[in-house]
């Protein structure tokens, strides 16, 4: 068992109730990453569901999740010979800090796609892309270290106060500790890249409040390339857009999510 699926697990005690323990190595100088824990929430829906592929997750952000223990409720909405629909909550000490609606299939890994597009924007090769620097002074801020992610330079220029005046991000994606994507790994990548407004001027802390994505296959192992961007900044809130691609150039994971501007 790898980190991950260490940090992910979900632990059965009974039909509709799972023991998590949320951990510190994904937070953000505070808050848990959103990617991570629906990661650990469909842990524990695909546990439950007769179908192991969590092919469309609309996740609402209430509150910030802390580490800790927690508990994931279930409610299973229906399910039928090719999908499961079920409400997940995020829970603790009484409170929800997360939740989810999920639909659960099954997906033949080695289909090929009827159609595919290709990707909405083109990356340099891995040698041409950057890393962004260590955290200075900032302890908390443990979650770039639980994964390896190289930047198409360009999206990155606001650290150095040359933002490219778009709503974008581009980078490689891999976890630290070898392993192969499989979609609770993709759950995490879809809310991996910092945010898209980053690159439009704005900065600060920008809390996700909804976040929709879909499971489009299940993808090969290798790097997978994030490509996020975003249509409309306005009144205080921004969304953001992001497709993954696997090593064999598929699309495997689509995303959306409206967020808050940056504060502080």
């Amino acid at each position: 068992m790898t980190k991950f699926d260490e940090a992910t697990r979900a632990i059965r005690i009974d039909d509709t109730t799972y023991d998590v323990c949320l951990d510190d190595g994904y937070s953000m100088g505070g808050p848990l990453n959103g990617g991570y824990l629906m990661a650990t929430m469909l842990r524990a829906v695909t546990d439950a569901s007769p179908h192991p592929h969590p092919v469309s997750t609309g996740a609402q952000f209430l509150r910030v999740a802390r580490p800790g223990p927690a508990q994931v409720v279930l409610d299973q909405l229906k399910s039928g010979r090719t999908a499961t629909m079920t409400r997940a909550r995020l829970v603790r000490d009484g409170e929800t800090s997360v939740e989810m609606l999920v639909t659960t299939a099954t997906l033949d890994g080695s289909a090929a796609p009827d159609w595919s597009d290709g990707p909405s924007a083109v990356m340099p090769a891995l040698a041409g892309c950057v890393r962004l620097p260590d955290p200075k002074a900032a302890p908390a801020m443990n979650f770039s270290a639980r994964m390896e992610m190289l930047f198409d330079p360009p999206t990155i220029g606001w650290l150095t106060g040359e933002p490219t005046g778009r709503p974008e991000s581009r980078a490689y994606f891999r976890l630290a500790e070898p392993q192969d994507p499989d979609p609770f790994v993709l759950a995490m990548a879809v809310d991996a890249l910092p945010p898209v407004v980053f690159s439009a001027g704005a900065r600060g802390w920008a809390p996700t409040v909804e976040l929709t994505w879909h499971l489009r296959a299940l993808p090969a192992p290798g790097w997978l390339t994030l490509i996020g961007g975003g249509r409309l900044i306005s009144d205080g809130w921004f969304d953001e857009e992001v497709e993954v691609w696997d090593s064999a150039g598929r699309l495997v994971a689509q995303s959306r999510q409206l967020a808050r501007l940056g504060r502080g």
